[in-house]
């Protein structure tokens, strides 16, 4: 199930303004200029191929997310991409793609280790002879769950120029692999806050080169932070590149 705030489409607006551009989208984005084809899976608002396409890529470039508000958005800001809805295990492609990213943290709501398996085959499937596989996901030693607070509460401007207020607050107690957390949107506007629950996997880099290793995929670069610095116990990110076994 989609969470309500990729679901809700009032919600999915906030997306961009609470996710900022960063030094990961610059990452990523490189690397999609780079390559002829592209898949990107768990495209949310589409802003990494828009960008790609404003800087004027010219291949094929394709979005997938299960969140038709989110694709509505895409949609509409890029009508040059082609966007899809959908998830890695209800559309298939053979050897298509010369890249698939998976950004923002999308690795993380692959929660049960089948759908983790066949999400990762699929991810094999579609990359072509000398394909490369690009993704993120938090690492579980930096324990940033620890910093979800109500405490740090963000504010953000919907499309009519209304304040927003946006927290966090985990559940507790935090299971062995898995955190489960709130986030509650307020607004003078509304009736009442809207709030969505999401539950993320936090796997270390021993258990990914596993998983893709099983998928039939093997590690080729892999770093702790957006800079390419190496990764630590201290390092906020585990930033792989895989490609075919």
């Amino acid at each position: 199930m989609v969470d309500r705030s990729f679901a809700d489409p009032a919600l999915a607006a906030l997306y961009d303004a609470l996710n900022p551009w960063g030094p990961g989208d610059d990452f990523c984005l490189g690397r999609v200029m780079g390559a002829e084809s592209v898949l990107d899976a768990g495209c949310g608002t589409g802003r990494l191929l828009r960008q790609a396409r404003a800087y004027g890529h010219r291949g094929r470039l394709t979005g997938l997310d299960p969140a038709a508000a989110m694709l509505v958005l895409a949609r509409s800001n890029e009508p040059r991409v082609e966007w899809v809805l959908g998830d890695l295990r209800s559309q298939v492609w053979e050897a298509e793609f010369d890249l698939v990213v998976m950004t923002g943290h999308t690795f993380q709501v692959l929660l049960g280790d089948e759908e983790l398996r066949a999400c990762l085959r699929a991810v094999r499937r579609a990359l072509g002879v000398g394909g490369r596989f690009l993704f993120e996901t938090r690492n579980p030693a930096a324990r940033a769950w620890e910093t979800w607070t109500p405490e740090r509460a963000h504010r953000v401007y919907d499309e009519l120029g209304e304040v927003v207020r946006v927290w966090h607050e985990v559940e507790h107690p935090v299971a062995r692999d898995r955190v489960t957390f709130t986030e509650t949107f307020e607004s003078d506007q509304w009736n009442a806050p809207r709030m969505s629950r999401t539950t993320l996997r936090f796997l270390d880099a021993h258990a990914i080169g596993a998983a893709l290793a099983e998928a039939g995929l093997t590690v080729v670069e892999q770093y702790g932070d957006w800079g390419r610095g190496p990764l630590t116990p201290a390092s906020p990110e585990i930033i792989t590149v895989a490609a075919p076994a």
